[in-house]
């Protein structure tokens, strides 16, 4: 499982292509699903921006699992996940839009990446048990995985970077193109097809 895990640590940015080519090709939109997905998609890319803003560009790596900052500020206060549960909403949020397959493509899907993410959290938390130690054993301990708790956690003593918008929208600049187009290449199959 350990090198299922690292495959799919390197490959993250490209598992959803060939779900958001069928999304694509199998469109069946209707003006509601478009709206409904695409805020749903909006919030999801809205949760990454603020954690990725936090967290800085060492998301964006693609070769071993690591990091500089325990980092429990912004959205990891809420959940340890908060860029899968992001991709998550924004994978739901684009099917939804789509409508194709509905709603068998979308449960394939949404089971696929949470088997994904949930192998390539399980490397990460060794990583961050290894790195940050007892730190991250309280966090863990406190902070959920994927389903975010209703109250902030804080632990004063866990040194924070600051946030930093402009680096996040730097960084999100891939994942908001394939977003945008996403939605574009949905829209003008919609409209195609009246």
């Amino acid at each position: 499982m350990k090198k299922l895990a690292e495959l799919f640590f390197r490959y993250r940015s490209y598992t959803p292509i060939p779900f958001l080519i069928l999304m694509i090709i199998f469109e069946n939109a209707s003006v509601n699903s478009l709206i409904i997905g695409f805020i749903i998609a909006i919030i999801g890319e809205a949760i990454r921006l603020w954690g990725v803003s936090w967290a800085g560009s060492e998301t964006r790596t693609t070769g071993k699992v690591g990091g500089t900052y325990l980092i429990i500020s912004g959205p990891f206060a809420y959940v340890r996940n908060p860029l899968y549960v992001g991709n998550i909403l924004i994978y739901l949020g684009l099917g939804i839009m789509s409508f194709a397959l509905f709603p068998y493509l979308q449960i394939i899907a949404l089971l696929f990446f949470i088997f994904q993410y949930y192998l390539i959290v399980k490397a990460e938390e060794e990583y961050l048990f290894n790195t940050f130690g007892g730190q991250y054993n309280i966090y863990f301990n406190n902070v959920p995985r994927f389903l975010p708790r209703l109250t902030a956690y804080r632990d004063e003593s866990v040194e924070q970077p600051s946030f930093k918008i402009k680096e996040g929208l730097k960084s999100e600049r891939r994942t908001l193109q394939a977003l945008i187009v996403v939605s574009i290449l949905i829209v003008i199959r919609f409209y195609l097809s009246i």
